[in-house]
């Protein structure tokens, strides 16, 4: 990693100076950084160079990375990489892509309550997102056959039943993850089932239903159920993942013909409460919104449409980079470059879905790094999601 300076007098001041980026950033690409004198607890010696350690915290920040282990005691890979490089949050995960034997995350109610624990004990702060996939149905990490209640229903169930019952799971689901330190649930699906041909949403009962307004009730039920026991969540998929037809962990999915404006409706309105923390953007192309990228590498779809025009001042973060609609089309640095200048805060690497593309948190920000230090990004870009997810831990 290289790192721009000059000696002036006795002092050596570290200058990030303006950059120019490409079309994708609008008036983004007009930022211009002042200059920084980094105080000497800023500075580290790697290799015989100087680097920016606070710059490189901040990167970390915006990283949630999955990793092998049912343990991070001191002195293991994953409490190292969030000591050093102050890591934002985790993904945990029960079934093991490399051996199916062998729990990747998740074995049962005790071993996870110490994980959680010794992973939190790894934090400089003790602020670490520890996250999981658990929405009920078919998508739920904390199965029976671990010890835990592992029965809860799919959205599509939960809406038969009524609100009351909707208050009840949910307060129940909350409890639980609370219980074994677990501080981030990435949902609830805030999709319309408008697409009864969709696999990955319609067809596993993951929505609410087609209806916005029912969906952002049940939606709002949900979040309210984790904020109560100290959970954050996500509403998924933006801008709309219940018109598609294909599935984004396979490949390239375009949702072009199909999405619907009221797609958006849910966002809209959960925007207007106040109440989201954090929105998770999907890998589908759309050209109604960007005729180039898909919408978590797209600039146009997060800052311009979700920021600027539907005024989300809140944490967006990545579905999972490691997608095959992602993986197979952009190189590792194509994606950090485009997904930073997009305006996502949290990049989401799984380390799940390919056991032959395991991504550590050293390439991850050593290639952040080589990327503001070209000027293919901006400072500014990571210290404005560094604030944002600043806000976002300080709800804990």
């Amino acid at each position: 990693m290289k790192v721009i300076s000059t000696i002036i007098g006795m002092g050596l001041i570290f200058l990030t100076g303006c950059v120019t980026l490409d079309n994708t950033m609008g008036k983004e690409s007009n930022v211009i950084v002042e200059e920084k004198i980094l105080s000497l607890s800023e500075r580290k010696m790697t290799k015989g160079v100087l680097v920016d350690s606070g710059l490189e915290q901040k990167i970390g920040q915006m990283l949630m990375i999955g990793f092998f282990g049912t343990s991070a005691k001191q002195g293991s890979q994953i409490c190292h990489d969030i000591q050093h490089y102050n890591l934002g949050g985790v993904i945990l995960f029960d079934f093991n892509p490399i051996d199916r034997n062998k729990a990747k995350n998740i074995e049962n109610k005790d071993q996870l309550a110490q994980l959680t624990k010794e992973l939190q004990a790894c934090s400089p702060k003790g602020d670490l997102l520890i996250a999981v996939d658990q929405e009920g149905g078919r998508v739920q990490r904390l199965k029976e056959k671990y010890g835990f209640y592992g029965n809860f229903p799919k959205a599509a169930d939960v809406v038969k039943r009524g609100e009351k019952y909707a208050h009840k799971t949910y307060a129940h689901m909350g409890k639980e993850l609370h219980s074994v330190g677990i501080n981030f649930d990435l949902a609830p699906v805030v999709d319309l089932s408008i697409n009864p041909k969709n696999v990955v949403i319609n067809k596993l009962g993951r929505s609410y239903g087609k209806d916005p307004n029912k969906v952002v009730e049940y939606a709002s039920i949900f979040m309210s159920e984790m904020h109560s026991n100290h959970v954050l969540t996500s509403v998924k998929h933006f801008p709309g993942h219940g018109s598609s037809v294909g599935d984004t962990h396979k490949g390239f999915v375009d949702v072009t013909n199909d999405w619907q404006e009221k797609e958006l409706e849910p966002y809209k309105v959960l925007i207007g409460r106040g109440t989201i923390d954090t929105i998770m953007v999907a890998h589908v192309f759309n050209k109604n919104l960007d005729e180039k990228y898909p919408a978590s590498l797209s600039f146009k779809t997060i800052t311009k449409k979700l920021r600027n025009e539907m005024g989300y001042s809140g944490v967006v973060i990545t579905d999972d980079l490691q997608m095959n609609a992602i993986d197979t089309k952009y190189g590792l640095s194509e994606t950090l470059h485009l997904a930073i200048n997009a305006g996502d805060d949290i990049l989401l690497f799984g380390n799940q879905l390919n056991p032959s593309d395991v991504l550590t948190a050293n390439e991850l920000v050593s290639e952040i790094m080589n990327l503001i230090d070209k000027g293919a990004i901006d400072r500014a870009t990571i210290e404005k999601a560094y604030t944002r997810i600043k806000r976002l831990k300080n709800k804990f």
